[in-house]
């Protein structure tokens, strides 16, 4: 199981009151939130391993270079000569440290890739598992893995962090109309202005799709475009001979990375606290009570 673990925390603070704190007054609805999520989780699914997935850089100046609108409109605020810091509510940005440290000391495995955000990690563990992968985030991009011959599913949060979606390839081409690897095509051709991706003017969900079931992927829609004798209409024609710049750089982009340099870590579920005297000071200084009881309790069993 691989957490996209900023995903999580972020549905799980806006979806526990800031009421929700530590004895000294400071907010930490995002740490129990997703302890609760993660106890649920291992609960409900009972995975052997779990790998809490890291942005070490969530927003890598290769994928900048490449198309610079790519998630600009998260950068807090530009600071010269150094890297761009996501927006993020001051009450959350705290609570990550604290995040950090109570996953290090239960044992849950954390990993982050130097210039490489959560995805990439998350796209690399998968390519190299052996059995079935449950990948659980809040980011559609990740659909993109979704493979039911080799077990590999998205469990996409609905409601808050307590009712899940499973999307498999069945849900997919019924949803989009398309499998795991055309959801990234798909993505890329009508657009994200969540990651600042400008997709092709024209095309949105719905002509991307018919698209891509008449050419089959990205490079089949390309050669139609370049071929005359094709049945795009002119104005789509047109549309994709204009984008296609924008068309040569997006799929490195879009597509996750599945050979990041990940570094080598005991990924097994732990049974029991790797720390618990850290453990403990970390419940009773951050007020985590049943939360992180209800995670130990699931662990345990």
């Amino acid at each position: 199981m691989l957490l996209d673990t900023a995903s999580l925390y972020f549905r799980a603070y806006f979806g526990v009151p800031e009421s929700v704190k530590a004895p000294d007054g400071t907010p930490v609805n995002a740490v129990r939130g997703l302890l609760d999520f993660i106890a649920r989780l291992v609960a409900d699914h009972h995975p052997d391993d779990l790998v809490a997935c890291m942005d070490a850089d969530w927003r890598p100046q290769w994928r900048v270079d490449l198309i610079p609108s790519y998630k600009a409109h998260r950068v807090a605020e530009e600071i010269e000569g150094g890297p761009d810091e996501e927006e993020t509510p001051d009450t959350l940005s705290p609570q990550v440290p604290v995040i950090e440290a109570v996953l290090d000391a239960l044992g849950i495995a954390r990993i982050g890739a130097a210039g490489y955000e959560a995805d990439d990690v998350i796209g690399t563990l998968t390519a190299r598992a052996r059995g079935p992968v449950d990948i659980v985030t809040g980011d559609r991009d990740l659909y993109q893995l979704v493979d039911d011959a080799r077990g590999v599913r998205v469990l996409y949060p609905v409601k808050g962090v307590g009712t899940l979606q499973t999307v498999d390839e069945a849900l997919l081409r019924e949803k989009y109309g398309v499998d795991g690897p055309g959801y990234a095509d798909l993505a890329l051709l009508r657009g994200d202005p969540s990651d600042g991706l400008p997709g092709v003017p024209g095309i949105g969900e719905k002509t991307a799709a018919k698209l891509l079931a008449a050419y089959g992927d990205l490079a089949g829609i390309t050669a139609a475009a370049e071929d005359p004798a094709s049945r795009l209409t002119p104005a789509q024609r047109r549309r994709l001979l204009e984008a296609r710049p924008y068309l040569e750089v997006a799929p490195t982009v879009v597509r996750v990375a599945s050979d990041v340099p990940v570094p080598p870590c005991d990924i097994a579920l732990p049974a029991a606290p790797r720390d618990p005297e850290a453990l403990e000071e970390l419940a009773a200084r951050w007020g985590l009570g049943g939360s992180l009881q209800r995670l130990l309790t699931a662990l345990a069993g």
